[in-house]
């Protein structure tokens, strides 16, 4: 059973940094594309960050640049979202997915083309 599991998530005060997990179990990384994308309450799933197969290529949302780093290990089969200098909009539930057929077009926006979806992780900012 393909599977993704995030880790880290929490409540933090405004300014704060918090490092989330994405591990991935019954297949392996090496081949998939990442991203994460959040939720918050009321409001429309949105593309965060990617990370390319290889590593060589993120791609970040706007609001999030600066502040966010999204790293992978595949020897450990797990990818990170570094989050520093967090702000209370940035409070959502966190997903990562996985994908085969997802480039470097459009990762933040085509949420079809990711296979695999973990549960997701609260971060919540607040003072």
């Amino acid at each position: 059973q393909l599977q993704l599991v995030e880790s880290g998530g929490g409540l933090v005060q405004p300014g704060g940094s918090l490092r989330l997990s994405c591990a991935a179990s019954g297949f392996t990384l090496d081949y998939y594309a990442i991203g994460w994308f959040r939720q918050a309450p009321g409001k429309e799933r949105e593309g965060v960050s990617y990370i390319s197969r290889s590593g060589s290529r993120t791609k970040y949302r706007d609001s999030v640049k600066g502040r966010f780093t999204i790293s992978r290990d595949n020897a450990k089969n797990t990818v990170y979202l570094q989050m520093d200098n967090l702000k209370p909009e940035d409070t959502a539930v966190y997903y990562c997915a996985a994908g085969r057929r997802v480039s470097d077009l459009g990762p933040l926006i085509f949420t079809h083309l990711y296979d695999v979806w973990g549960q997701g992780t609260q971060v919540t900012v607040s003072s």
